[in-house]
């Protein structure tokens, strides 16, 4: 077992690894920029290092860097947590390279399912069943559009690296096609510094639901069930949820097997996600694996009883699945919402600012992944992430309600965020009875804007809290919002 570990990330994720390490009785090292120097991950790990300036090419992205702070703190291994350096395959390798474990799958492994087009080529060889597309890069205009009448309009021209929307146009009608693959090559090229595209076929009203799975370096594969992810804007999920309203028994089988063979396909090793797309008719088809740990673990965590980043350490550290598929099973609901300093009167534009206050939910059946707390300065420069709020209970409704009931009691004040736009999503008709499709929010909040009184919550939080603290300070009681350890140690000792 790992004696230390450097977390290579910041924020709710770092935070969150920690706490697994900490439980396993690992030294945890982590890293921080110049604005990140007060950050709630910096105060939770046994050691800290400065490794940069704030642009995360210069620190979070600087691989250089970030190996010589691994030799430099004596760490075993690394922990990449997802975004930044979760997925490159460069960093992975040069891990390999200097004797260093990177705690996710190999280099080659990453590099290969990181280009989409060579990933639907492994799962055609896999027999993991794709969207009709092509499975080479686009190059030739009359080629593509004679493939695109084959497989019919609407088509979807996408980007072979990277993700989150980028280098992605519907095209519906056959002359807007040579215009979207250009503007979708000159976006990715940006975005990613690869231009290459693909075609696959547009399915309208469909849903996105994933697969989680573990793979050992001995052969041994399972999956830990779905969790649906159709709750998105801009491409970007905003509530996930397992089990998924439209996914039964048989589909769930399938689905699964699915992608175990998707994961043996491709010589996975340890955790990851295989991503699907079911349409109307309950057919699947292969959309693309995530190298890493998933923003929505937790809801897969919450659902099994299991720690998925132990899992991760124990499987970099050698040691074989102790569980097989017939051991695992799901009980209750699970649902996550992120919470993000976003302004949704703005197109949810970044929020970045000081949290004024913070109220964190609690209560039965409800966890909070948070990376931030009162006082902290919410950055610009870094996704505006800061917490994963989870609840679970016994049917799916149940989790609902408990979902609002911890949103309303959620404060935030000093930087926007789109907790009200989560309540109303939640609240809605269309959501609770399950038409929780990828066009969800286009269709039903195409022109969302907040209840006056919803925004008002906050604030009337704040205003009791203050006034709380007021009356302690009156009657000569010490108002200590973060104790230090030694006024821990007074209160026990007294």
């Amino acid at each position: 077992m790992f004696k230390k570990i450097l977390i290579a990330n910041r924020g709710e994720i770092a935070v969150r690894i920690m706490r697994t390490c900490r439980e396993m009785g690992i030294g945890t090292v982590a890293v921080y920029s110049d604005v990140d120097t007060r950050a709630q991950h910096v105060f939770e790990a046994d050691e800290a290092v400065w490794i940069g300036a704030s642009e995360p090419s210069e620190s979070y992205l600087n691989i250089d860097r970030m190996i010589a702070v691994i030799k430099q703190t004596g760490a075993e291994a690394v922990h990449p947590g997802y975004g930044f350096l979760a997925e490159n395959a460069m960093f992975a390798e040069r891990c390999e390279k200097e004797g260093i474990v990177f705690i996710g799958p190999p280099a080659q492994v990453i590099r290969d399912l990181g280009d989409k087009i060579t990933a639907r080529q492994i799962m055609i060889n896999g027999g993991v069943p794709l969207i009709p597309g092509t499975t080479e890069e686009a190059g030739d205009m009359v080629k593509l559009a004679a493939h695109a009448e084959q497989i019919g309009y609407p088509v979807l021209i996408k980007a072979s690296a990277g993700g989150g929307g980028k280098g992605m146009r519907i095209v519906e009608d056959p002359n807007d096609l040579a215009e979207a693959c250009l503007s979708a090559s000159r976006e990715a090229e940006a975005a990613f510094g690869n231009g290459a595209i693909y075609m696959e076929k547009y399915l309208a009203k469909s849903r996105h639901v994933e697969i989680q799975i573990l793979a050992d370096s001995h052969g041994n594969v399972v999956h830990l069930f779905e969790r649906e992810c159709s709750i998105q804007r801009r491409h970007q999920k905003i509530i996930e949820e397992t089990p998924s309203p439209a996914v039964d028994a048989r589909l769930r089988s399938e689905m699964g097997q699915a992608a175990v063979a998707a994961a043996r396909a491709a010589g996975y090793v340890n955790a990851g996600t295989v991503e699907f797309i079911v349409d109307r008719e309950g057919n699947f088809y292969f959309l693309e694996v995530n190298t890493r740990l998933q923003v929505e673990h937790p809801i897969t965590e919450m659902i099994t009883g299991m720690d998925l980043v132990r899992h991760q350490i124990d499987i970099a550290s050698g040691k074989g699945l102790s569980l097989t598929q017939e051991d695992l099973s799901g009980t209750g609901h699970a649902i996550e919402c992120r919470i993000y300093a976003e302004d949704p009167q703005r197109n949810f534009m970044p929020s970045p600012g000081r949290i004024v206050f913070l109220r964190e939910p609690t209560g039965p059946g409800i966890r909070n992944d948070c990376g931030v707390y009162s006082g902290f300065e919410v950055p610009v420069e870094y996704d505006p992430i800061l917490s994963k709020l989870v609840v679970h209970a016994e049917t799916r409704d149940a989790a609902i309600r408990r979902m609002i009931c911890a949103l309303r009691s959620y404060a935030v004040l000093g930087v926007k965020t789109p907790i009200a736009f989560l309540i109303d999503i939640l609240s809605s008709n269309h959501f609770r009875e399950g038409e929780t499709y990828t066009d969800f929010i286009d269709t039903h909040f195409p022109e969302w804007s907040p209840d006056r009184d919803t925004l008002h919550l906050a604030a009337i939080a704040y205003a009791a809290d203050a006034m709380t603290q007021k009356r302690k300070l009156a009657a000569g009681t010490a108002a200590v919002d973060h104790p230090g350890p030694w006024q821990t140690l007074r209160a026990w000792r007294l």
